[in-house]
C-alpha cells in the first residue's frame, strides 16, 4: 500500500495503467521487477526536488512531447513527482510575475534544485540572438546554474548544440556543457527525448540520491548504452542483406533494412526501438523512415541524411580460427592469427586445385 496521498488515483490512474507505468520506468532503468514497488514509494515522496526549468534557443519540442505523452497522463504523473517552480511555456504568469517567481525559487531553494535546460545556447555578438526579460540566455543560465545542485540537458539543443548549431552555424549555438563546467550535467539528447527517459532520471535521482551513470557524453547508460542497430526490428533484414534501395520502392513497402536510404541506426546509441513515442510505441523506423541520428552529436544534424552511416557492430565472420592448444591453454592472439593465416592458405590452395588454376608459388 502507497503510503500518504496517491497521485495516480487522484488523476484516475488504474492499477493496470499504474503497473504498466512503473514496470516501464523499471524497464527502462533496467532493473528488477522488485524495485517495482520501491519506485512507487519514490514518485510519492512528500519532499519532491524543486525543478527551474529554462527555455533557450529552441522549438519547445521536449516540452511539447512531454505533455503529450500518454499511458498514463506521464506529463501529469512528471509535474506531481517534480516541484516545478519555474516553467515559461506553462505558467500562466508573465513579464515581472514570471521573474520573481524565478528569483524567489533561486532563493528559497539556493543549493538544491535541479535546474532543466531545454534549447541550445547561442554565444556570438554576446549571446544577443536569445534574450529573455533583458538578460542574454548566456547570462541567464550562469546565474540560475550557481545555486543548482545538478543539471538536466534535455533534448539535443541542450546536450551539445542540436539543430541550431548545424553548420554553418550562425548564431554559434551550442550545448550547456560547453559553458557550464564546475556542476554535474545529465544529458538526455533526442529531437525530442523520450518523456520516459527524462522520467526515468528523476525516478533515479529520488529512489537512490544520486544522479545515474552516464556515458562519455554525459548520457545515462540505462537510456544510451545500447547501439539501436542492435534493437532494430529490421535488424534481420540488415544482416540479410535485404534493403530497401528508394522510397516507395517493393522492400521498402516489405519493410526491408533502411541502410541504404540513410540510417544513422549502426552509429546512434538510443533505446528508441525500445521504449518507442506515443501510446503504440511508433518510432521513426517502425513507420518506414530511417533514423536521423539526432541523439548522436557527430551523427544528427552533421552528417547528410542520406549518407551512408558508418557501421558500428559488422556482421562476424562465419567461422573462426581455432584458439586453444592441448592441454586447454589458450592461444595467444598471434597463435590464433597464424592459425588462422595457415587455414586461409590451405583452403586457397585447395580452391585453386579444384579450379584447375596453380596455386601461386612463393
Amino acid at each position: 500500500m502507497i503510503r500518504g496521498k496517491n497521485i495516480f488515483v487522484e488523476k484516475e490512474v488504474g492499477r493496470r495503467d499504474f503497473l504498466k507505468l512503473s514496470t516501464k520506468v523499471a524497464t527502462v532503468l533496467g532493473l528488477s521487477p522488485v524495485f517495482i514497488p520501491k519506485i512507487s514509494y519514490a514518485m510519492q515522496a512528500k519532499e519532491k526536488p524543486a525543478v527551474i526549468w529554462l527555455h533557450f534557443q529552441e522549438c519547445t519540442g521536449c516540452t511539447e512531447s512531454l505533455l503529450r505523452a500518454e499511458g498514463p497522463d506521464l506529463a501529469t504523473v512528471i509535474l506531481d513527482v517534480i516541484s516545478l517552480e519555474y516553467h515559461e511555456t506553462l505558467f500562466a504568469a508573465a513579464g515581472h510575475q514570471i521573474e520573481e517567481q524565478l528569483h524567489a525559487a533561486m532563493k528559497r531553494y539556493a543549493g538544491n534544485y535541479v535546474l532543466v535546460v531545454e534549447g541550445s545556447i547561442p554565444m556570438k555578438e554576446n549571446g544577443a540572438y536569445c534574450q529573455i526579460g533583458g538578460k542574454t540566455a548566456i547570462d541567464m543560465l550562469k546565474e540560475t546554474a550557481a545555486g543548482c545542485a545538478a543539471i538536466i540537458a534535455i533534448g539535443s539543443c541542450a546536450a551539445w548544440g542540436g539543430l541550431p548549431s548545424s553548420g554553418p552555424n550562425p548564431t554559434g549555438a551550442v550545448g550547456v556543457g560547453d559553458i557550464i563546467k564546475d556542476k554535474a550535467i545529465v544529458s538526455i539528447p533526442g529531437c525530442p527525448p523520450s518523456p520516459y527517459n527524462f522520467l526515468s532520471t528523476v525516478v533515479h535521482y529520488l529512489l537512490f540520491k544520486k544522479l545515474p551513470t552516464l556515458d562519455k557524453e554525459g548520457r545515462p547508460v540505462f537510456a544510451y548504452g545500447k547501439l539501436i542497430h542492435d534493437q532494430c526490428e529490421r535488424r534481420g533484414h540488415f544482416d540479410s542483406g535485404r534493403f530497401a534501395e528508394d522510397f516507395g520502392d517493393e522492400g521498402h513497402r516489405k519493410g526491408y533494412c533502411l541502410y541504404k536510404l540513410g540510417c544513422k541506426g549502426p552509429s546512434t546509441f538510443g533505446n528508441c526501438p525500445e521504449v518507442g513515442f506515443n501510446r503504440e510505441k511508433t518510432w521513426p523506423v517502425n513507420i518506414g523512415h530511417p533514423c536521423f541520428g539526432c541523439i548522436e552529436s557527430k551523427v544528427g544534424y552533421t552528417v547528410p541524411m542520406h549518407d551512408l552511416s558508418q557501421v558500428l557492430t559488422p556482421n562476424p565472420p562465419q567461422s573462426y580460427a581455432q584458439i586453444t592448444e592441448s592441454g586447454n591453454k589458450p592461444a595467444s592472439m598471434w597463435a590464433a592469427g597464424v592459425a588462422g593465416a595457415a587455414v586461409g592458405a590451405v583452403g586457397a590452395a585447395v580452391v585453386a586445385k579444384a579450379k584447375k588454376l596453380p596455386a601461386e608459388e612463393e
